[in-house]
């Protein structure tokens, strides 16, 4: 081998061909930890290759072997065998850079094992040992397709032009004597620096490779290795198949938790799938489904509904006990109801009722002079409480209708008949005021029978009594009738369970938050126990009666308020008692959820028509808006329910927040910023809020009566309302002869037949019965002089208001507009 010539390197991203060597030049992009990186300018110095560009795929080396006629048979043999072997580990590089070079992400993890494989090689290569006759430890692992796959070192690597590189042999078999060791050592050496790359960390060849990739970290390489052995040692734990439950629709991220898999490799399958979705996208069941499966693991469908399985329970008939029943007081306003309420409780509500009437539902119980008690439920007699009269035979065993026998059967009485056979509840009649004189009491049940309701008097099965509140005759008979009616019905509950029961009343107390009035149909409530009523849940921190006194538990048939919501729930919610707080907040989300559903359906359904010829109708309407705040939510919805009944097609009254509780700074801004009105209802506004309303002139009314409420407001509406426009006849007059005059025009003599003419007004013209003008009275003229009006039986001269087309035997007839204030 000649002396090679040291040549000077120089940056550049050319490749220098010299005679010496040969000069390759380029940039390479190290990575660093923390996501730093730079470029670093590589140069490489490789020694020149026997034969321009030529690879040992031909047989150019084998040629010169025997070109050579200074070598003896055993060196040419020898030189042959070192040639060979080169041979073939080359292929065996090629075929592997290749397989890398196909998978751009996963090269440099392909690099790390191919060159612990290549140095297996060489170790292989340098002890004489063949790898189709000695295996090698391991194969070469290499990625194709983003897959692991092992590479054989038993394989026989194929020619390129499919001919085994062992069987490659020269046509010639001469038995060539061998060589010196040193000089057989450095051509093996050299032959495996042209044709071997030879870094432990990272190749020249890679790094100037423009395929190669990203480099991975060492401590990538590290965990990778480390997983690697983890797993070869433990064989039986490289998959663990899990139970994946799935709801509905799941967000990505929190798929990825459920099957302990990186959020990444979800999206990418994902991606494999079609579906373009981010981390916190919301997938269906369907989608996930199939991304669960391609995973491995197994598929739980639920559903959201699920959360509320097991949440009613049935009671066996062994653990059923007697309970008290539930009576309704039901009737007209002033027939008494709250009076009978008082005489049986030996109380006086309705003394302390603004205005004499209940305005809220109230829940007692009263025990009878035999030790059994009865609960009781007031509700409201005026028509704007009909929602609240309505879950009130929602939820009771029997109903007592109060009649007074002075009045007889109203619009109140007709309504609580229809919501008791709508609730399928037995009724039993309750005569009252029968100690005045003059009274009938016949003629009310005469008066119930065009209501179908037959008392027994007459052959039917409902009971009447007749009783007097205010002197208490027959109040027993009456406890007796209803106890009677409650041993008819059976009425038992299991108090050994978790509680049942509905929601009666709620409001917001100052310094204990939102409070309801329960009544318990099933179980024991105790304090501490977690609930869930609507979309509301909480923990039962305490527990009272309705004269303020703390207990500690409501058995089946007891009402109480409830300390412990979280919010304001609705009265006629349910109540439930559950496990823990975790299952109430489920059960509280997924019921607020359909709620936000089954509005926007609403809200959507709407068709494009409906929405223009409401904007049509909103451009001609009047609009009163209204806050509404109560001291219990029943009256709140009483209100509201009572003024929207007030809207026409004209004036509309328009609730933008009724809430319970006390007026705060932030009604008075939604005030200010809509230029609503506030209306409090047994409410008054704190400090800051008079401050504020004070301060930016808001109007607000404070009102006790139910009744004065919906008047203003009525007033209200009806001073929004157009006025109405009515037409006053003045008079007529008939055209007798016409003058045409140059300077005034054409001028109609006339004669007053009926009323009076006056200028000014307005004039219809009529021929034949048809109006042929409608317009004004120009001028009114009578000998010569312009005057003021004309009388009947008198002549006059009339010009109208741009119109000349008047004939003889026309009726003008003079009229005025008068606008006049509507009612509602």
């Amino acid at each position: 081998m000649e002396e090679q010539k040291k040549v000077t390197l120089s940056l550049s991203t050319s490749t220098v061909n010299i005679k010496a060597a040969t000069v390759l030049s380029g940039k390479v992009r190290q990575s660093f930890s923390h996501g730093k990186s730079k470029v670093v300018a590589v140069e490489v110095k490789k020694k020149r290759v026997l034969g321009a560009a030529r690879t040992f795929t031909q047989a150019s080396p084998i040629s010169e072997l025997y070109k050579d006629k200074n070598l003896t048979s055993d060196e040419l043999e020898t030189r042959l065998k070192v040639v060979k072997e080169a041979i073939k580990e080359s292929k065996e590089q090629e075929l592997l850079r290749a397989q890398n070079a196909k998978n751009e992400q996963n090269a440099a993890q392909s690099q790390m094992e191919g060159v612990s494989d290549q140095q297996e090689f060489e170790n292989e290569s340098s002890a004489g040992e063949t790898t189709s006759t000695n295996p090698s430890p391991r194969g070469a692992a290499v990625k194709s397709g983003g897959h692991h796959q092992k590479i054989s070192p038993h394989r026989t690597f194929k020619h390129s032009r499919g001919t085994d590189l062992a069987d490659d042999d020269d046509s010639s078999n001469k038995s060539i004597a061998s060589k010196k060791a040193p000089e057989i050592k450095k051509d093996i050496k050299e032959l495996k620096g042209r044709y071997v790359a030879g870094s432990g960390r990272i190749s020249i060849y890679n790094a100037l490779d423009e395929d190669s990739g990203k480099t991975r970290s060492l401590s990538s390489i590290r965990r990778a290795r480390q997983k690697n052995k983890f797993v070869a040692q433990n064989p039986d734990e490289i998959k663990v198949i899990k139970d994946v439950v799935l709801p509905e629709t799941i967000s990505v991220q929190e798929l990825s938790g459920r099957m302990a898999i990186r959020t990444s490799d979800v999206i990418k399958t994902l991606m494999k799938m079609g579906v373009m979705a981010t981390a916190n996208q919301i997938i269906d069941a369907d989608t996930a489904e199939l991304v669960i499966l391609e995973f491995g693991h197994n598929v739980k469908r639920v559903s959201d509904s699920d959360v509320e399985i097991g949440l009613w329970k049935e009671d066996s008939a062994k653990d059923l006990q007697f309970r008290p029943p539930v009576v309704t007081i039901m009737g007209h306003v002033d027939h008494g109801k709250t009076s009978l309420l008082d005489a049986l409780r030996r109380t006086n509500v309705a003394l302390k009722e603004a205005g004499g009437i209940t305005q809220s539902i109230g829940a007692y119980q009263v025990s009878m002079r035999d030790g059994r008690g009865i609960t009781f439920i007031d509700t409201p007699g005026h028509a704007a409480f009909t929602e609240m009269r309505s879950r009130g035979a929602n939820v009771t065993d029997v109903v007592v209708l109060v009649v007074a026998a002075d009045d007889g059967v109203k619009d109140q009485t007709i309504e609580a008949i229809n919501h008791a056979k709508a609730a399928k509840v037995p009724l039993v009649v309750a005569i009252n005021k029968v100690d005045k004189q003059g009274v009938n009491p016949d003629r009310v049940r005469k008066e119930l029978l065009a209501h179908e309701v037959v008392v027994e008097a007459y052959g039917g099965d409902v009971i009447d009594v007749e009783i007097s509140a205010k002197t208490g005759l027959n109040l027993e008979k009456l406890e007796e009738s209803i106890l009677l009616q409650a041993e008819v019905l059976d009425l038992k509950a299991n108090p050994d369970r978790a509680a049942e029961g509905i929601v009666i009343e709620s409001k917001v107390e100052k310094g204990l938050g939102p409070v309801a009035t329960v009544l318990i149909k099933k179980g024991t409530l105790k304090v501490g126990d977690v609930f869930v009523s609507g979309v509301i849940y909480g923990r039962v921190r305490a527990i009272r009666t309705e004269i303020r006194e703390v207990i500690k538990e409501l058995t089946p048939g007891m009402p109480g308020e409830i300390i412990g919501f979280n919010g304001s729930t609705v009265p006629g919610d349910d109540f439930i008692v559950v496990e823990d707080e975790g299952k109430a907040r489920e059960i509280s989300n997924y019921r607020d959820r359909k709620k936000r559903e089954q509005s926007l359906v609403i809200s959507s359904s709407r068709t494009a028509n409906q929405l223009f010829s409401k904007f049509e109708a909103d451009e001609k309407l009047r609009v009163l808006a209204v806050i509404i705040k109560a001291d219990v939510q029943g009256s709140a919805e009483a209100i509201c329910s009572s003024l929207q009944k007030l809207s026409t097609e004209e004036v509309a009254v328009r609730v933008l927040h009724s809430g319970i509780g006390e007026v705060t700074e932030s009604d008075v801004v939604l005030a200010r910023a809509s230029n609503a009105l506030i209306l409090c209802f047994n409410v008054r506004a704190n400090t800051q809020a008079r401050d504020q309303i004070s301060r930016d002139g808001i109007q607000i009314k404070y009102y006790s009566i139910i009744y004065d409420l919906i008047d203003d407001i009525k007033a209200l509406l009806s001073g929004l309302l157009a006025p109405e426009i009515r037409e006053n006849i003045l008079g007529s007059v008939e055209v007798r002869k016409i003058f045409d005059v140059s300077k005034l025009g054409r001028i109609a003599g006339c004669m007053v037949t009926t009323g009076i003419i006056k200028r000014g007004a307005k004039a219809r013209l009529m021929r034949d019965g048809v109006v042929i003008y409608s317009g004004d009275l120009k001028s009114i003229r009578r000998h010569k002089d312009d005057v003021k009006e004309v009388r009947e039986n008198f002549e006059c001269g009339i010009t109208l208001e741009n119109y000349n087309d008047i004939h003889v035997n026309d009726i003008i007839e003079s009229f005025e507009l008068e606008e006049v204030a509507r009612q509602l």
